[in-house]
């Protein structure tokens, strides 16, 4: 089986630095008291262009040789993946065209934009916006730099599982965002290879996850795509995935899915308590323990992922007013 090991996270690490931020991790005393046992922050929705994203884009775009970055490079997105490659070939000076569909939020495509990356609005789902890509890499020849199923770009999220265990040696879980399964394959091969008892736990929405849905059927499958606030989660992981599906098969624990009332409440605890403005796919981890539905006997680290969240839903959310217009 074709995989990603520790060693390609360690060579992306060194082709990736100076690229990207090693972001901190901070105690929170608020859910340490909760859970009983520490609990850590793992503060990524401060990386450079505002989530965990770029370390794959990074990645990638490093590994391609000359000829490939003359041609240009092409990807779906939710957002957070369309706003990393743009930045990464904007500084190798290269064409960037984001295919995206019509339930990502404007201001992600906004910030895209302002990366002078050619922005194509495609359908209602990651699937149709994907069509776009592969009619673009057929017929202009694009180089597709796919948000999770790829190597260099599970390496490069991988990076992230190298810190994390480095900051918390003894961590006994690691909670991280799941969707295609970048970043949660990249960080639980890490993490598993250094620290082999640790237990890494897959979050997701509840509304169209799509990784549960084909780990629950033993095989990729399609899931319908469903406005939620945990937005940059959405999509499909690809009914051909080589690589996400079996990795996180293998290496994660336990998947959890949370409700758009819990999301939301992890939203407010991050900002009232913690002190910090995350999306609603950054505060599944938060929110996974505000209801209950983590145990943990060690240390535990939580990864806030991303905070490219509209500011006028993020008011309404503390207000506790967003929900209905945002996940209807």
């Amino acid at each position: 089986m074709t995989t990603v090991t520790l060693n390609d996270i360690r060579v992306a690490r060194e082709r990736i630095a100076g690229k990207i931020e090693r972001t901190p991790t901070g105690l929170s005393h608020s859910l340490s008291e909760r859970l009983g046992v520490p609990v850590h922050l793992k503060l990524e929705h401060r990386q450079t262009t505002g989530s965990f994203k770029l370390r794959g884009a990074s990645n990638a775009v490093a590994s391609l040789s000359a000829e490939e970055k003359a041609r240009g490079v092409v990807a779906a997105s939710t957002g957070n993946h369309g706003r990393a490659l743009a930045h990464a070939a904007k500084l190798e000076g290269m064409r960037a065209v984001i295919c995206m569909s019509r339930l990502v939020p404007g201001n992600k495509l906004d910030e895209i934009r302002r990366l002078g990356a050619d922005v194509r609005i495609i359908g209602n789902s990651q699937d149709e916006a994907q069509q776009e890509v592969e009619r673009l890499v057929a017929q202009e020849g694009l180089v597709m730099l796919p948000p999770f199923d790829h190597p260099a770009i599970i390496a490069g999220q991988g990076t992230l599982g190298l810190e994390v265990i480095e900051q918390v040696p003894d961590a006994a879980l690691v909670l991280v965002q799941l969707s295609g399964g970048g970043l949660a394959s990249g960080i639980a091969a890490a993490v598993k290879a250094v620290s082999p008892g640790t237990k890494i736990i897959g979050v997701s929405m509840a509304r169209g996850a799509a990784m549960k849905a084909s780990l629950d059927a033993g095989r990729p499958v399609e899931v319908e795509e469903l406005p939620t606030l945990a937005d940059s989660l959405g999509g499909g992981i690809g009914l051909g995935n080589r690589l996400t599906f079996a990795m996180c098969r293998d290496l994660l624990d336990d998947v959890i899915l949370l409700s758009e009332d819990e999301i939301a409440a992890g939203i407010r605890h991050a900002y009232e308590q913690e002190r910090e403005i995350v999306e609603g796919a950054g505060a599944v981890g938060i929110a996974a323990l505000l209801v209950g539905k983590v145990r943990a006997t060690g240390p535990v680290v939580v990864l806030l992922s991303g905070r490219n969240i509209d500011m006028n839903t993020h008011r309404k959310i503390v207000c506790g007013d967003a929900l209905a217009e945002r996940a209807a």
